[in-house]
């Protein structure tokens, strides 16, 4: 079967844990030699990625406060993350079916990425879970998304902006975020978030590998294209502080990071 084809499917499923499967599947597919990854035109490209119907999605500012000291803020904070993580999953997988004619490496990699952002939703559900909620419980915002609809024409430009912009951000703040669980006692979400931390310093390093790739494919030099594609584009500036130990393990050099 060919690989975008397949990746569309997932990629337009709307029930939770049918995408966790389908996910799943697909990368078992690839690694089994199941897929061919031959270009692919999709006759009705797809503009919207499949989700449940809940949660409700809202601008930011209608979000409930998440401090950890207020009713259910502790479970309206991993709430947060569960869908930022589904959200990735769709990210992933689109990166897989909206792009064709790349290095099967590229396909691998994103392959992965969306199977490992599968288990980090699962592992934030079901601790949601122990907190008397579940995924769609509370409103949540499409920011991400947004983020990734400005860049469905051009590979470069979806590596510059989600993996090294949006997701690099995680990398920053998921530290503050494990340390304030652990403070009011969520040992087990604090593990969660130091294993989502591990495993996103090497999404966030796809993200550069392929970034460099493309730059040096059409000639550009990666620290002021980077820079460029950003302030052209409608999403959220780089700010410190940042993480500089697991940005520099996945990738970026300690020059990027200045000035902004």
């Amino acid at each position: 079967m060919n690989l975008h084809a397949a990746a569309r499917a997932v990629l337009a499923e709307t029930a939770v844990e049918a995408k966790l499967a389908a996910t799943a599947a697909l990368h078992a597919d690839w690694l089994a030699g199941r897929l061919c990854a031959e270009p692919w035109t999709d006759p009705e490209p797809l503009q919207e990625a499949g989700r449940p119907p809940r949660p409700v999605l809202v601008e930011p500012q209608r979000l409930p406060r998440r401090e950890l000291d207020r009713p259910d803020g502790h479970a309206a904070l991993i709430h947060a993350l569960a869908h930022i993580e589904f959200t990735a999953i769709n990210l992933a997988v689109d990166a897989v079916y909206r792009f064709p004619g790349l290095p099967q490496a590229y396909y691998a990699d994103w392959l992965g990425v969306a199977a490992e952002e599968a288990l980090h939703f699962r592992l934030l559900r079901d601790h949601l879970r122990t907190l008397g909620h579940d995924y769609g419980d509370f409103p949540a915002h499409g920011g991400l998304w947004a983020v990734a609809q400005q860049s469905v024409h051009d590979p470069l430009l979806r590596m510059a902006l989600v993996p090294r912009l949006m997701e690099a951000r995680g990398l920053d703040v998921t530290p503050g975020l494990r340390r304030k669980l652990l403070a009011h006692g969520d040992q087990a979400g604090a593990a969660i978030l130091q294993r989502i931390l591990h495993d996103e310093i090497g999404h966030v390093a796809a993200g550069d590998r392929w970034f460099r790739f493309l730059c040096q494919a059409r000639g550009l030099e990666p620290a002021r294209t980077w820079r460029a594609l950003i302030g052209a584009s409608d999403v959220p500036k780089p700010r410190p502080p940042f993480n500089v130990t697991a940005r520099q393990a996945a990738g970026f050099d300690p020059s990027e990071l200045a000035g902004w």
